[in-house]
Parts: C-alpha cells; structure tokens; sequence
C-alpha cells in the first residue's frame, strides 16, 4: 500500500503561483507512474498532469500547458506540481495519484490510479 498526503495549497491572487507537494509513505517502491487531478464544485474530477515513474515523461492539460510544471523526486518518494500564472478558473481541490508500480507509465484516466490523496484545496481570487 502507497499513502499520499498533498499539502501546499491556499488562497492566492489572479497570476500568482503555488507549489503543491505529495510525500508518498508506505511501499512507495509500489508506486509507478503518478499524477495531479482536480475537482471544482459541482464538477467531475479532470486531469491536470501526469509523469510517469521515472519523471522523464510528462503530459498536461490543455487548459494548463504552459503554465504548470510536473515533477518528481523519487529519492524523496515526492510528487510536485508548480502552478504558475493561476487563473479563477484553477479554483479546485487539487488530488495526487499514484498508479501501482507494474504501470510505470502514465495515465489521464482516473480509474488507471490505485492510490489516491485526501487533497489540497487552491483558491485563486480575481
């Protein structure tokens, strides 16, 4: 089993930037590729960006490309998403996720993730 616990979020201004983090604990050498979602009220739960499990590739949301950077530290079993130029529109709560270790590739379907955190609300004010 993988736990995931993201932190980093807030309140922030219309074009400012946040740093999200997610620190795996438990068999982390269970975790394979892995990914941000995010969920705004009253919607269904979107992909932001995906890596897989050695952090060479990445893959964004249209909405997001350009602006928010994916990475990992796995000698630190950490997942990152650096979320610049933020929108009101990037008001969500924000979900790490991590698929089991026989996928190492990535995924930007929800139901290909085994490990989930409890999520970190991002607030962007206009």
């Amino acid at each position: 089993q993988v736990q995931l616990v993201e932190s980093g979020g807030g309140l922030v201004q219309a074009g400012g930037s946040l740093r999200l983090s997610c620190a795996a604990s438990g068999r982390t050498d269970s975790s394979g590729g892995m990914g941000w979602f995010r969920q705004a009220a009253g919607k269904g739960r979107e992909f932001v960006a995906v890596i897989n499990s050695s952090g060479g590739r990445t893959y964004y949301a249209d909405s997001v490309k350009g602006r928010f950077t994916i990475s990992r530290d796995n000698a630190k079993s950490t997942l990152y998403l650096q979320m610049n130029s933020l929108k009101p529109e990037d008001t969500a709560v924000y979900y790490c996720a991590a698929r089991r270790s026989i996928y190492g590739s990535y995924a930007i379907g929800a139901d290909e993730y085994s490990y989930w955190g409890q999520g970190t609300q991002v607030t962007v004010s206009a």
